[in-house]
Parts: C-alpha cells; structure tokens; sequence
C-alpha cells in the first residue's frame, strides 16, 4: 500500500512544482517600431526568460507578416516579454523600452511608417497600468523632450507569433540586422538622446516601496539597519567608505537613489564620508534634528527615507557644505560597474 501510495504523491509534488515555477513569471508586451530592433534590448537583461516577436491590437485572425506590414490589419509589431518580477521589474522594462524608441513619433518609428510601426505599452494587469502611466508622467515631465509622448497604453489583446525567421533575427543575420538599425536611424537617435549604455535597466527609485520592517532587518545588517531605520551613527573610521578614494557614485543602501558621487568626496578629518554636495538634490530631504540637545540639519533619502547623517555649514569651496554620511547607510558602485547596475547615466560625471 505504501507504494501505490507514493505514486500519485510524487506527480501532485512534479506537478505543484511545475505549477509554482510557471506561476513565478509575468508577461510584458510593447510595441517599438520593427520588432528585429526590439528584442535585443530586452533578452540581454537577467531575469528575461523569453522574448517573442509578433503582432498584437488588430482585427484580422493569424496574420502574416505580409498582412501587417501592409498595414491594413491594424496590428502593431511588437514583442512579448517572459520576466521574473522577483529579478527585473515592470518599471524596469519600461525603462528600456522608452530608451529604445522614439516616443514622440505619432507616424511610425524612425524610417518606418504607418500604424504597424507606432508605438505602444500593451498592459496585462491593472498594476502594469498604473505603472506604465507613471512611467509615461515621468518621461513627460523630465524635460528631455519638447513635444507630448505619443506612445499608447492600451489593455492586452491576443498575441500572434510572427514566423520563424523574424525570431532572433538580430543573431541570425547580424550584418543586415546591423545596417538596417543604423540605417534606418534608430541606432544615432538612441546614442544621441541616451548616450552609450542606454540599453542598462536604470533603478526605479521614484517608484520604489519600502519593505517591511522584518524584510529590512533580513536584509540589512545589523549596523545598516540602526543607522537608517532608528536614525544611528557609526562610530568614526570605521565605516567601509570613510576612506575610499574610487571612482563612482553613492547610492542609498535601501532603495538605491543615486545620492553622492566620489568627484564631489573629500577627507573631512571627521572619519565619516563626506561630501560637498549631492549628485541628485531631489533625492536629498533635510530636516531639523535636535536629539542631542542642538540644533542640526539631519539628512535623508526622499524614497527610501533611510537616515543617511547630517549636513554641516563648513566644507570646502565651492559650496561651503559638509555632507556627513554614513558609510552604513550608502551603498558604493565603482565606475566600472555603473552600467551594469543600471546607473549608466552617470558615466558622464567621470569623462575628462
């Protein structure tokens, strides 16, 4: 009897498994123009588990390439998106994805013309929507482009799969892929409006959601948790960056803002980190402290409102601040690593 029992016990476990493992992944699916310049992007991120090419939004059942490009089926090109939310996030992807287009062109992408080539977030949950709107809010209002954000956000519809050779096509014909992306403009405009890097998945930190409390005592350590969440101090010279002389930024050890940048570091002679002011002044609250029965300036991170230090009125030239941190509460990532980290955009800080 034990063993006819372990069989049917054994299949529930493969198959609650399987269950679970499916279960883990969401679906993304944007429009970008021609869908050969859309999957690169995202199948080199980590946690992109697939990415497919096809047509989505029209009206006409199992349409062929030919169909589509004609334009008169009222598909989009686009691609579907396969990710793991506990790696990449959905604002992540859009991210990449409004760095791959262009988001103003009402007519098309780039050489591409017509309704099939228009630019599109097709949302799969009322969460993806609320996402895309903020993302799209955020684009809007970062000044970086003059006229509105053409791009839609329409609920999912039915996606097709387009035929074999359109998947991958960037591996299975480089050279044309090569030419076409160049030549067609698209690849100018991304370096020109982005910069090199413009494909690294830049941190959320706008939409970043503070963990609870038990989660931040895991995931801290026992000093980050003290200095940040219950506003403590190190004590001097021991910190991990008090003395670092490297190149790159600063970030908030809990959410990841970009806070500090090494150019503007200097030695205090206090043993803490310091710094004459902020690379991203959003990114910084100040506040009156007066828990040590004077009155100070206490500094902290806007979204992830972790207590960094404090600021002081006797730095050096030319803002004549002392930013004085705590190593606990920042994380460091040197120049090398920005790109990969998602913070590319600040590459620039670095060129001479």
């Amino acid at each position: 009897m034990k063993k006819l029992f372990l069989i049917p016990v054994l299949l529930i476990l493969i198959l609650t498994g399987e269950s679970m493992s499916a279960e883990k992944y969401e679906t993304a699916t944007f429009a970008g123009g021609c869908f050969w310049c859309m999957e690169p992007p995202f199948e080199k991120l980590d946690g992109v588990k697939d990415v497919i090419a096809g047509y989505t939004g029209g009206r006409v059942e199992n349409p062929s390439y030919e169909d589509v490009s004609a334009g008169y089926t009222g598909h989009y090109e686009a691609v579907q998106i396969t990710f793991d939310p506990a790696v990449i996030s959905y604002p992540e992807l859009l991210e990449v994805f409004w760095r791959n287009i262009d988001p103003i062109d009402r007519g098309g992408q780039f050489a591409d013309k017509g309704t099939q080539y228009k630019t599109a977030i097709f949302y799969h949950s009322n969460t993806q929507k609320d996402e895309a709107e903020i993302s799209k809010l955020a684009l809007a209002n970062s000044g970086k482009f003059k006229e509105p954000i053409a791009t839609l956000i329409l609920p999912a519809v039915k996606f097709y799969k387009a035929e074999e050779y359109h998947q991958d096509y960037y591996k299975k014909n480089a050279a044309h892929y090569n030419r076409y992306k160049v030549g067609s403009g698209r690849a100018g405009y991304i370096e020109k409006t982005w910069g090199k890097g413009q494909n690294a998945v830049k941190k959320d930190w706008k939409g970043f959601k503070k963990p609870s409390d038990d989660k931040l005592k895991s995931s801290l350590t026992p000093m980050q948790y003290k200095v940040t969440q219950h506003e403590g101090t190190e004590r001097a010279f021991t910190g991990e960056t008090w003395d670092n002389k490297r190149e790159g930024i600063y970030v908030d050890v809990v959410s990841g803002e970009p806070l500090f940048s090494s150019k503007d570091k200097y030695d205090s002679g206090t043993g803490w980190p310091s710094f004459t002011k902020p690379i991203e002044q959003d990114n910084i609250v100040t506040r009156v402290d007066k828990s040590l029965f004077q009155a100070r300036t206490e500094v902290r991170s806007k979204y992830g409102d972790s207590h960094l230090g404090h600021v002081f009125e006797d730095g050096p030239a030319p803002t004549g601040m002392r930013y004085c941190m705590n190593s606990a509460a920042l994380r460091f990532i040197p120049k090398e690593d920005l790109v990969k980290e998602g913070y590319g955009e600040y590459l620039k800080l670095f060129e001479k």
